[in-house]
């Protein structure tokens, strides 16, 4: 049994981690080391808000196949079943991840009312808003048939 590279840790070191970036070499610490030295770790780190996302869209493109097939997980608002597209709805929409299709109308309709063309004719700026909070409502309003539609 391979003990932990920490200095007076007794601990088995199964968990292997790198010396330095691309190096073979490794340290072998125990799960609570381990964690320690990979608290400060960012995946993203010196990458601005463009290539984060498109880093994060060529993974999840890549890593599809591996994903598990929605009819055989639990589904339903809150657990983690919303989509990237769902969220960015929700959040135009003003609202938290577990909110029932019921708040969703309620925020729609409140926030249509206040940038609809015909409140504010003319308006450029107000009718780019309208769109996209119909487009967030069109987005939620699909998941909500097929969650019920599965159900």
């Amino acid at each position: 049994m391979r003990l932990c590279d920490r200095h007076n840790c007794e601990e088995p070191g199964d968990c292997p981690a790198p010396k330095s970036p691309n190096s073979p070499d490794r340290w072998y610490f125990c799960q609570k080391h381990a964690a320690e030295y990979n608290k400060g770790w960012d995946y993203f780190e010196g990458l601005d808000k463009e290539e984060a996302a498109a880093r994060q869209k060529s993974e999840n493109s890549e890593n599809a196949g591996y994903s598990e097939a929605a009819h055989y997980s639990w589904m339903g608002s809150g657990d983690g079943s919303r989509s990237d597209d769902e969220m960015r709805a929700l959040e135009l929409l003003d609202l938290q991840a577990d909110a029932d299709f019921d708040a969703v109308k309620k925020s729609f309709r409140t926030k249509a009312k206040a940038v609809h063309p015909d409140v504010k004719p003319g308006d450029a700026e107000a009718a780019l808003e309208f769109q996209k909070i119909q487009v967030a409502y069109e987005v939620l309003k699909q998941a909500e048939e097929r969650r019920v539609w599965k159900g």
